[in-house]
């Protein structure tokens, strides 16, 4: 039985203090779910003030990117090996707006996936094609192809921790999702080619999220079919009261 993970990505939001008010207000709400697990991913910056606020908590935190390498001369960046040191547990990567906005690629979400298993991080490989590939009809070869890519030289064995988000590039931050239909439809894809790569038993063991304009009302819905395992909310994570009711869904 797959647990499902219900994962927030703040993205470019948040002060100190707005963490800090957001943890204060949403931790007592989700206090009794231990039927998932709870993730949010904060900006880098603010990565070591919310592990100290999460601590004690059925809430863990995750980073929004990093780099590959262990360190070295690149300005800016953060390794897998910082992120193990703060004691973050997972790190998203490859996510649509990385993709389009800084230059991030097939390839380098490989050299990205492999670099957190190595430091014993879980990571959420995010897959997914834009709007004029899905109406060119090419949505099951994007998806194939960028899982495949993501997964080559990893074994079967490293792969226990990965988690996959499928998020439709059209639905993010638009108002659109992806009908349960549709959302399914593409996570049997995504759950097949994990198969071809790594054997039957990862495939059916691999956590496959949705990611694409979640919300309270949709979340339900979107969680009752059967391939999918959990959620990458956006813009609804930012806000304690509409997340936790994402994260309590159905109670």
């Amino acid at each position: 039985m797959r647990k499902k993970l219900i994962a927030a990505n703040w993205k470019m939001y948040k002060t100190s203090a707005e963490v800090t008010a957001f943890t204060s207000a949403f931790l007592p709400l989700v206090a009794a779910n231990t039927r998932d697990e709870i993730v949010l991913a904060p900006p880098t910056i603010w990565l070591t003030q919310l592990h100290a606020e999460l601590k004690g908590s059925n809430v863990s935190a995750s980073a929004q990117t990093m780099d590959w390498h262990t360190e070295g001369a690149f300005t800016g960046e953060t390794s897998p090996l910082m992120l193990k040191a703060l004691g973050v547990k997972y790190v998203i990567i490859g996510h649509s707006e990385r993709r389009q906005y800084f230059n991030e690629t097939d390839e380098t979400v490989n050299l990205k996936l492999k670099a957190a298993i190595a430091q014993g991080l879980t990571p959420i490989v995010c897959v997914g094609e834009l709007l004029a590939e899905r109406e060119a009809g090419k949505t099951a070869d994007i998806l194939r192809r960028q899982v495949t890519i993501a997964l080559q030289n990893v074994a079967p064995a490293e792969a226990a921790k990965l988690v996959v988000a499928y998020e439709p590039v059209w639905a993010i931050g638009t108002g659109k999702t992806a009908t349960p239909e549709i959302a399914e439809e593409a996570h049997k894809i995504i759950r097949t080619e994990i198969a071809t790569a790594l054997g039957l038993d990862v495939g059916a063991a691999t956590r496959i999220l949705y990611g694409g304009s979640v919300k309270p009302d949709n979340c339900p819905t979107l969680m009752a079919c059967a391939n999918i395992d959990g959620a990458l909310v956006g813009g609804a994570s930012l806000d304690p009261s509409s997340f936790a009711k994402i994260a309590n869904y159905g109670a």
